[in-house]
């Protein structure tokens, strides 16, 4: 499709970055037909040193991801829980991006591999930026965030083959059982959404609401997609690796320019102080959901995409969320996970983008006003203001603190410890899932996709695997090791990918 636009009285002028009209900007300056280049071509200069840095650091993770922008409609009253204005009144429009993504994949990989999807979702308030970052699934991997730099090394490339590593993959997943419930889900059939449209997107982390008096809750975002639950299977996903690796970006983007905006109904769960005290669980481990049994979802309002980016690279590449950007009446809770990227992931925006990140247009508050005493840095573009110290307290009319935008005062006790968390209670949630929520043929899919991506794993990192699902429900073990057993009679010893020497000793 054409991005390509004219005025009705034809092209404009070709210019420089610089704004100075280009007579030629199909040769370069040479000394006679033949001859050298000119130093003073600054036509091919503004051109060459401006594609020499075109390339940014691509992201850690998420790096492959697709953007579209819309509003949240409010359908439903929640000021009961939280005084944020983006929920003052039902009926009011709230303008968002949203980016779509894949988790471990470098930039260039396929949209339909088996790999959770991200789904952050930018609100631009009339308090500032509200960003909700999380994925097309309620729950995680890990729940403890040191773990994060090695549970994303251990799904990249192996550092002395450059290859992707089942023994990598699978021997962090076997050692850390709290990903059981992640990776069932992962392996199931919604582990390979139909593209973007058709998957339900999640906070995935527990929040804090506060209403206008004072009174919080705790709080788990909920997108529900319009479009229905819609997955691929393994051949369909394998197939247009090749013949479309880029089917989840094009489907959205086809979507929209043809009108046929997707949609979203957000809700909320909401659980009180006090039942977080008696919850039987930890309410704040990434690792489990909340049943819906005992905190029902509670409807809010309508996420609507309704326009494609003009530039790719300027609205979704430099598209920056920072889940510590959040308004008046939504604040953390003591989730781990969540307190870590409230510090990973500004820091990673500032180290691709700049300490100035935020005056990109995308991700500037381009409703609230902006006012503050940062100055200078790399790129930047305005001053918030300008006519002012750049210091706090001063003498002068500058910006003062708003007390009403205090945040919520709550008790924390305790020992100040490296607390160990893998023995917490890992399997009761994922049992319930295999058992009760998949149907005979899901669970037949689920067993064979476990088994046909451990299959290349070293026998010893099989067995932990097959051992820790076997404690999730016989069955989901015993079937799993059946179809490995067939798998290493056909497939031989199996050679590894790396020379690592393996240790024996307490974990």
């Amino acid at each position: 499709m054409s991005r390509n636009r004219s005025s009705p009285q034809g092209p404009s002028v070709l210019t420089t970055a610089a704004g100075i009209p280009t007579g030629d900007k199909l040769n370069v300056l040479t000394a006679g037909p033949r001859g050298p280049l000119l130093v003073q071509d600054a036509v091919f200069a503004d051109e060459m040193a401006h594609f020499d840095r075109e390339r940014i650091p691509e992201r850690v993770v998420h790096a492959k991801g697709a953007g579209a922008f819309g509003y949240l409609e409010v359908t439903h009253d929640i000021t009961k829980y939280t005084k944020a204005k983006v929920f003052s009144q039902i009926g009011k429009k709230t303008n968002l991006a949203v980016r779509f993504s894949t988790v471990a994949g470098e930039a260039g990989s396929a949209d339909t591999v088996r790999d959770p999807r991200g789904f952050a979702v930018k609100f631009y308030t009339e308090e500032g930026i509200w960003d909700l970052t999380g994925n097309n699934t309620p729950i995680f991997f890990i729940r403890d965030p040191i773990l994060f730099p090695s549970f994303i090394h251990s799904q990249k490339r192996n550092p002395q083959t450059h290859l992707k590593d089942p023994d990598m993959v699978w021997d962090f997943w076997g050692l850390r059982p709290e990903s059981l419930h992640q990776v069932s889900f992962l392996f199931s059939d919604r582990g390979i959404p139909d593209g973007h449209r058709h998957m339900n997107g999640y906070g995935s982390h527990t929040f804090k609401l506060v209403n206008a008096e004072g009174k919080a809750v705790y709080c788990k975002f909920h997108y529900k997609t319009d479009q229905g639950i819609r997955n691929l299977s393994p051949a369909e996903a394998d197939r247009l690796v090749v013949s479309d690796p880029d089917y989840g970006i094009r489907d959205l983007f086809q979507s929209i320019a043809k009108k046929n905006f997707p949609s979203w109904t957000l809700y909320i769960q909401v659980m009180t102080f006090a039942e977080a005290e008696k919850c039987p669980f930890n309410p704040f481990d990434l690792t489990k959901v909340w049943p819906h049994g005992d905190y029902p979802l509670i409807p809010v309002g309508k996420l609507v995409l309704n326009r494609n980016p003009e530039n790719y690279f300027a609205e979704v590449e430099q598209l920056a969320f920072d889940p510590s950007n959040m308004p008046p009446g939504i604040e953390p809770s003591p989730d781990k996970m969540l307190q870590g990227r409230l510090f990973s992931y500004p820091d990673t925006h500032r180290y691709r983008l700049g300490a100035n990140y935020m005056h990109i247009p995308v991700n500037c508050p381009a409703v609230a006003h902006v006012a503050n005493y940062q100055r200078d840095g790399p790129m930047c573009i305005f001053s918030t203001p300008g006519n002012v110290p750049n210091y706090y307290p001063n003498s002068f009319t500058s910006p003062r603190d708003e007390p009403q935008c205090k945040e919520h005062v709550f008790t924390v006790s305790g020992d100040v410890e490296r607390y160990n968390s893998c023995d917490e209670d890992n399997v009761s949630q994922v049992r319930a899932f295999y058992a009760c929520l998949l149907n005979e043929g899901e669970r037949r899919r689920l067993c064979e996709n476990i088994a046909r991506h451990m299959k290349d794993a070293q026998l010893f990192i099989q067995e932990r695997a097959v051992k820790n699902f076997s404690d999730v429900h016989p069955e989901y073990g015993s079937r799993i090791q059946a179809l490995l057993d067939k798998y290493n009679a056909e497939d031989g010893p199996k050679v590894p990918v790396n020379n690592y020497t393996r240790y024996t000793g307490p974990m």
